[in-house]
């Protein structure tokens, strides 16, 4: 195992005074901080934690081996800062985690423009679905798309992910447009993850509504679903900033126009503050200024 990230976790647990708190943070499994740690002892020869159901305590050895560890991230910062700053410009490899909605719909223009600002910095895309533990795949950045992060999750919020419900001309000529969230019911909804009922929450003449819909085919990707609402399979919850341009051609059409549905907050997730490669500092930065550039990552107004 790496002993450079052994150390990071290491620190981590006596900062959080929890292997579970420190695997949170990290993005890492339980069993892994385990193991860091167990390697740790190992390199130090001896037991470096007190450990009891209720708290955590450092040995004597544990003391000196945190002082250690802590000079060993910060030296390596400063070597890493120290040779990026001597540079004309920013360079290094930046690893970057999304789904393949957001990849596909501004992720690709947004690192493309990156890259045009800062030629040095290559840039490899990890794209899934999944959330991905950041330390074990050596992953920089990741973009995700939640209003609940985990406790101790280091993140910064990047922008809006407001969502609509849709359909194509053809379903709702046949099927009728929906009045009332209610009504929603009565129609073949294409659900995210589960099949089965699926709880679409929705403000509706400022009420707020929760609606158990379903139908014949749930996914676990979005564009997937779009695919089939495209092919008019039925009504789905879809990104704005998927459907933006194909509401605007009249392809498909807004469900329930005026209600709103809860947006989800964009978060860029890092693993550690005190190792901030300068290269991803630029990136957040750019991020931040490049959503709040674009109109189908802000909160639609609704009259």
């Amino acid at each position: 195992m790496d002993r450079l990230i052994a150390s990071q976790v290491f620190v981590t647990i006596v900062e959080r005074n929890s292997l579970t708190a420190a695997a949170e943070a990290l993005s890492m499994s339980r069993g892994m901080v385990t193991r860091y740690l167990a390697q740790m002892e190992q390199w130090a020869g001896a037991r470096l934690l007190h450990r009891t159901t209720r708290r955590l305590s450092l040995t004597d050895v544990g003391e000196r081996t945190l002082l250690r560890c802590r000079a060993l991230l910060e030296l390596t910062e400063q070597i890493e800062n120290d040779s990026l700053h001597h540079r004309s410009e920013l360079s290094g490899l930046l690893r970057l985690s999304c789904s393949l909605s957001l990849a596909h719909s501004t992720m690709a223009a947004a690192v493309m423009a990156f890259q045009q600002r800062h030629p040095q910095v290559r840039i490899d895309m990890h794209i899934s679905n999944q959330q991905v533990n950041l330390v074990e795949e050596r992953i920089d950045l990741a973009l995700r798309i939640t209003n609940e992060l985990l406790p101790g999750v280091i993140a910064r919020p990047l922008g809006i992910c407001d969502s609509v419900l849709c359909a194509t001309p053809d379903y709702l000529a046949q099927h009728g447009q929906p009045q009332s969230p209610q009504a929603l019911t009565d129609h073949n909804c294409l659900t995210y993850t589960w099949f089965g009922k699926s709880l679409w929450r929705i403000t509706h003449d400022n009420a707020l509504t929760e609606v158990a819909v379903s139908g014949n085919l749930s996914a676990n990707d979005s564009f997937f679903l779009l695919a089939a609402t495209q092919a008019s399979g039925g009504i789905s919850m879809q990104p704005y900033y998927s459907v933006a341009e194909l509401l605007a051609s009249g392809e498909l059409q807004e469900v329930l126009p005026g209600s709103r549905l809860e947006p989800l907050q964009i978060y860029g997730v890092y693993s550690s503050r005190r190792q901030l490669h300068p290269a991803l500092r630029a990136l957040l930065d750019f991020l931040v200024e490049w959503f709040a550039r674009s109109p189908q990552l802000q909160p639609r107004s609704r009259e």
